[in-house]
Order: C-alpha cells, then structure tokens, then sequence
C-alpha cells in the first residue's frame, strides 16, 4: 500500500482504538487533531485553546471542556510548560528517552495553571510565585478536585460582581484563592453543589464572552451565586 501525502499522517492503530471507547466524539475529534500535530519524539503539543478552537471550528468553552476529558480520561496530563501530553497508553510512538517525566508535583502545577488560566476574568501569565503557590498546595496534600472547586466559586463570585457593578479588576494571582480553598474544606455540602458551581461558572464565562468588549459593561441584572 503506497501513501498519497508522505508527510502529515499519524500511525492510528489499537491505542487511537482504545481512546475511541473512551472518549465522546468532540474530545476523540481533538484527541486525533492533537496526535497529528504532536511532536513524535515526546507525544507534546503547546496548548493554546484559542487556535484549537479555531482550527476544529469550536467554541473555546467546548475545547475547553474536551481538554478536562482527556485529562479526566488519563488520555492525556497537563504540563507546568503549558503543553499537554498524550499518555504512553495511547501515543504509538516510542519517545526519546531523553524527555524524563518531571515527577507528580509538575503534572499538580500544571493543573492548577491549566484551570487558573481558562478563565476570561483572570489576567496573568502564572507568575513564579503563582508556580510556587500551586506547588505549595502540592506538598501540602491539597487534591486537585479541591483546589478545581476554590477557583470554580472564586471564578463565579468575580463574574457575578463584575455584571453587577458593571466594571471592576480581573483576577491577577493565584493568591486570590488561598482563602477559598478553606471555605471548600470547611462546606458541609454535597457533590451536587459543587457540580452547580461549575456549571454556573461556565454560563458566567459563556456570558462574558459573547459581550462585544469582554472587561467593560455600563449595565447588568443583577445575579446571584449561591
């Protein structure tokens, strides 16, 4: 069998198969988007949501979403460099042995990076000290459901005071989270709350992005999160 193009295709065999049993169909349509343009020898490609979503004609909230089920999937993990990783149990290639793991506590910070930086009411590049924060939640033993749910409602509250006051600061630091990660600890509340949390988040982001300048509203009813 002869191919028609000797460059710009992938060797999809039983791991793209088996990431097919696992995936929806928007995620497995990014999973195959993200093989055929990773680099080879290690399985990586920058991550930058915007140009994926441009790319497979997406809304950046549904690649968004894509990406947490490739992750939630063990398909692919995050990296503290802004890159996602397609798992060995799902990437053909043998990698360069030269490209070592970092260990447990890059793939935690690049979570937390990852979910911090998603978010249209947060203006940051992930400072130093943010990377020092995240990793410092690590040693700690903070789980990363814990820390996905702190940024959910800070995430939500911001939003819900930016529509009423029709103006304010973006989020600037990691910071911001610190207290809420308590709040979250301390919550005698079930799952389901924190499931409405998030969905809440996502219409206010949703909402904020369809505005025609994202950052500045003169007027707003006035919204909740509870």
């Amino acid at each position: 069998m002869m191919l028609k193009h000797s460059s710009g295709w992938f060797a999809a065999g039983r791991e793209v198969r088996l990431a097919a049993t696992l995936l929806s169909d928007s995620a497995f349509k990014l999973f195959v988007w993200v093989c055929l343009h990773a680099e080879r020898n290690s399985g990586r490609l920058p991550l930058v949501v915007a140009n994926l979503a441009r790319s497979l004609h997406k809304p950046e909230p549904e690649i968004d979403s894509c990406i947490q089920e490739l992750v939630s999937a063990g398909v692919c993990r995050f990296l503290a460099s802004g890159s996602i990783e397609i798992q060995d149990t799902f990437w053909p290639y043998r990698r360069d042995l030269r490209e070592a793991n970092s260990g447990d506590t890059e793939v935690y910070v690049a979570a937390i990076r990852r979910l911090f930086l998603r978010h249209r009411c947060v203006s940051s590049s992930f400072s130093p000290a943010d990377e020092q924060l995240a990793a410092a939640w690590r040693h700690r033993g903070v789980p990363l459901d814990r820390t996905e749910r702190a940024i959910n409602l800070g995430v939500a509250r911001k939003y819900a005071a930016l529509f009423n006051n029709g103006k304010g600061s973006p989020i600037t630091t990691l910071s911001y989270f610190e207290n809420l990660l308590d709040e979250v600890d301390r919550a005698n509340v079930s799952p389901d709350y924190w499931q409405h949390v998030r969905k809440r988040a996502e219409q206010f982001e949703l909402r904020w992005r369809s505005l025609p300048t994202a950052g500045h509203r003169t007027s707003a009813p006035s919204l909740e999160t509870k």
